[in-house]
C-alpha cells in the first residue's frame, strides 16, 4: 500500500507542476493517467462509478469532482484542486492538494494555507487509542477559528484494498466521540474548506460539486496509517 501511496503522491506532484495559465484540465488529466499507467498501476478514479477522468480537477468555487476537459483552460489567479489516486498491487493510495495558478489573491492564499494546515492538525489528532471525532474536531476548530466553513456533505474515508472503505472520516465532530482508532487503520483525511458558507450543490452532470454561494473552496488530502508510534503519512512523493 505504501508503494501505491508514493505513486499517487508523485502523480499529484506532476499535476501540480502543470498548473499554469493556458493549460487545460484535460492536459493535466492525460499526463496523470500516462504517469500512473507507465508505472504499471491504474488510476483509481478512472471509471469509478462511471467517473470519466483519471484525476478530479476542481477550480475556484468547485469543491470536488470537477471533470477534466479540453475546454477548461486555467487562468492566472485560479486555485486548482487536484485529487489523484493510484491502484497498485491490490491497494489504493489517495491524495489531493489545491495549487495556485500564477499569482493568486491574498484571500485565496490564506484559504489554501488554512486548509492545508487543518489537514495536518487532523493528522496529528489521529492517534492509536483515540476516536474518529478527534480528527474532525481538530480540523473544524482550526478552520472555523479563522472564519472558514467545513463542507459536511462529503468526508474522508478508510482506504486500502478498496478506494472507499469504512470508517467515514468527517472534517467536523466532537473530540472523544466515534469509533476507536486502532493500529493498522489506513485513512484518507481530506478537509474540504469553503471561504463562505458550508453548503454545496451538485451539478446536473452528477459529479461536479460547487459551493452554494460561489465562494472559493480548497481541498487537501493525505492517506495515513495509524501506528503505535503515531500517524504516518504514506502519500509523500519521496
Amino acid at each position: 500500500m505504501r508503494e501505491a501511496c508514493i505513486l499517487s503522491a508523485r502523480a499529484l506532484r506532476l499535476a501540480g507542476e502543470m498548473v499554469e495559465p493556458g493549460v487545460t484540465t484535460e492536459q493535466i488529466d492525460k499526463a496523470v493517467r500516462k504517469y500512473i499507467e507507465g508505472a504499471g498501476a491504474k488510476p483509481s478514479f478512472l471509471n469509478y462509478d462511471g467517473y470519466p477522468g483519471s484525476a478530479c480537477i476542481s477550480i475556484n468555487d468547485t469543491v470536488i469532482h470537477g471533470i477534466p476537459d479540453k475546454k477548461t483552460v486555467l487562468k492566472a489567479g485560479d486555485i486548482v484542486s487536484v485529487d489523484v489516486g493510484a491502484y497498485l498491487k491490490g491497494y489504493h493510495g489517495d491524495n489531493a492538494a489545491t495549487f495556485p495558478c500564477g499569482q493568486i489573491s491574498p484571500e485565496a492564499q490564506a484559504l489554501l494555507t488554512a486548509t492545508q494546515e487543518s489537514l495536518y492538525e487532523g493528522i496529528k489528532a489521529a492517534r492509536e487509542g483515540g476516536r474518529i471525532g478527534d480528527i474532525g474536531s481538530a480540523v473544524q476548530r482550526y478552520v472555523e477559528e479563522r472564519g472558514y466553513s467545513v463542507v459536511r456533505r462529503y468526508v474522508g474515508h478508510g482506504v486500502g484494498a478498496d478506494l472507499h472503505e469504512d470508517p467515514s472520516v468527517p472534517n467536523f465532530g466532537t473530540s472523544g466521540r466515534g469509533i476507536r482508532l486502532v493500529k493498522g487503520m489506513t485513512l484518507a483525511i481530506e478537509p474540504m474548506i469553503n471561504a463562505g458558507k458550508a453548503g454545496v450543490k451538485e451539478l446536473p452532470d452528477g459529479w461536479t460539486v460547487k459551493t452554494i454561494d460561489g465562494s472559493l473552496s480548497a481541498h487537501f488530502e493525505h492517506t495515513i496509517a495509524i501506528t503505535s508510534e503515531g500517524p504516518v503519512i504514506m502519500t509523500r512523493p519521496d
